[in-house]
């Protein structure tokens, strides 16, 4: 709820004058004196309506009563020295001079209570029914990416046995406290906002909700994580038919990569008979786009056989080369409601046997049009870095890329080191920005920055040695 004393006073005409509880004191209740037993919710403050005479002979009373009294509100038309006095005596918060009193004054206060808990009600309303939109477009991780937007916070969800399945805001740096708190494990609460929501029933177990918000309206945060655990249930129980798709496209993509004779045999089975094509990558700064949705329709409004898949948060694939500009009007042109549009990179034309290379192409140039906020970049467009790797043969970049060797996984393949090296020098060296990047701590990130200083012998520090770091990294396509 938004309702706090200060707006009250505001409604009412009176003066807060602050003692136990501060004037920005959310507000849940209003009783009359001779009603009034108990603080419901430390949390909240709760109007207190009477005579002042009847209030100061309740409050010198000498029973059980009076420190659950104290830490209400008293609202009154009265403003006097004495009761005032008598207020900062027993340290009691009040709202005092207001332009009405009597059964005016507490019909005026419920009336006000009334109101923000309806207004409070209409906004959990109208978020669930944007979270339900987004989930029709990109499942659970565009639902909690505007959840944790709404409650103004970070939000995990994790599966019946702790694991993480999605996180936004700065979730992914609170997995293992969300964990704990699921599995009533020790944990330190780092945040007041701190919330746990089961996901299914005690019989029927789908995962757990955590989140964290900023805000002080707790009760709002907490209703729409509530309706969002129970469409998370939904979400998570729900099969999807088109995952073997998926999968297979993925794998017709890494063939395509591959080259050679494969390469072009399998582009004449799927439709493709062109000699060469065009690489692109699609992406967009938000969670909450459904771009294998937005690309399948714009691929059949063109006519194109649907040569692309899914790469993480991101679409690539090829499409012909006399296609690519019309493939570019489209995200130009493309501006959903949000105002966050979508943005393209796109390669050199290249021959059917060999797109590996005009695939790297159009991800440098889409990591390029994301940090310049540009909608679409083609490759040739591209500042002299790029311009200096294209004149270097296959052995020459094979060369350069050589210098992060150090840093592949066991598997051969790039992985952590060298995209947190990625972020670190597209961020300039920043450390904050880079962790938020990351979802990592500032320390967790000088310590894999000192890992990869001391497995490829290059130091952050110097310029010469970051250039050389940053044209490695390009060469390689990461």
């Amino acid at each position: 709820m938004s309702l706090d004393l200060s707006a009250v006073a505001r409604a009412v005409g009176g003066t807060c004058v602050p003692h136990s509880l501060p004037d920005r004191t959310p507000v849940d209740g209003v009783s009359a004196l001779e009603s009034f037993v108990v603080i419901g919710n430390p949390d909240y403050a709760t109007l207190i309506t009477a005579a002042p005479d009847g209030l100061i002979a309740a409050l010198e009373a000498e029973d059980d009563g009076r420190e659950d009294l104290s830490g209400a509100v008293y609202v009154s038309p009265a403003d006097d020295p004495r009761l005032r006095a008598e207020l900062a005596r027993h340290d009691m918060t009040a709202i005092l001079g207001t332009r009405v009193g009597g059964a005016a004054l507490h019909a005026t206060l419920a009336a006000l209570i009334a109101d923000d808990r309806a207004a409070a009600d209409r906004l959990v309303t109208a978020g669930m029914n944007v979270l339900t939109q987004v989930a029709r477009r990109g499942g659970v991780t565009a639902v909690i990416a505007e959840l944790a937007h709404r409650i103004d916070g970070w939000a995990v969800l994790l599966d019946a046995q702790g694991q993480l399945v999605a996180s936004a805001g700065a979730g992914r740096l609170h997995v293992s406290d969300a964990a704990a708190l699921a599995l009533g494990r020790p944990v330190r609460v780092r945040h007041d906002g701190l919330q746990l929501h089961q996901v299914g029933s005690d019989r029927d177990l789908a995962g757990y909700l955590v989140i964290a918000t900023r805000s002080s309206r707790t009760s709002h945060s907490r209703d729409l994580a509530s309706l969002a655990a129970a469409l998370f249930d939904l979400l998570l129980r729900t099969h999807d038919p088109s995952l073997t798709e998926h999968l297979g496209r993925e794998a017709l993509l890494s063939t395509l990569l591959a080259g050679g004779g494969s390469a072009r045999e399998l582009l004449r089975r799927w439709g493709v008979h062109e000699p060469s094509l065009t690489a692109f990558e699609l992406g967009a700064k938000t969670r909450t786009i459904d771009l294998e949705r937005l690309l399948r329709r714009w691929f059949d409004e063109l006519g194109a056989e649907h040569v692309f898949a899914a790469d993480h948060d991101r679409m690539r694939g090829f499409v012909r080369d006399e296609l690519a500009s019309e493939l570019a009007l489209r995200v130009e042109s493309f501006t959903p409601v949000a105002g966050r549009g979508v943005h393209l990179g796109v390669g050199a034309s290249a021959p059917a046997e060999a797109l590996s290379r005009s695939a790297v192409q159009a991800r440098q140039a889409l990591d390029t049009a994301l940090e310049d906020g540009r909608r679409v970049i083609s490759y040739a467009a591209l500042a002299t870095v790029d311009l200096v790797l294209s004149t270097l043969d296959e052995a020459s970049g094979e060369a350069l890329s050589s210098i992060l060797d150090p840093l592949r996984e066991p598997s051969g393949r790039h992985g952590e080191l060298a995209r947190t090296l990625h972020v670190f020098l597209s961020t300039h060296g920043g450390h904050r920005a880079s962790a938020e990047q990351l979802g990592i701590h500032r320390q967790t990130l000088a310590s894999r920055i000192r890992r990869v200083e001391g497995l490829t012998g290059l130091s952050m520090d110097r310029a010469d040695d970051r250039a050389a770091a940053w044209l490695a990294l390009r060469a390689a396509g990461i």
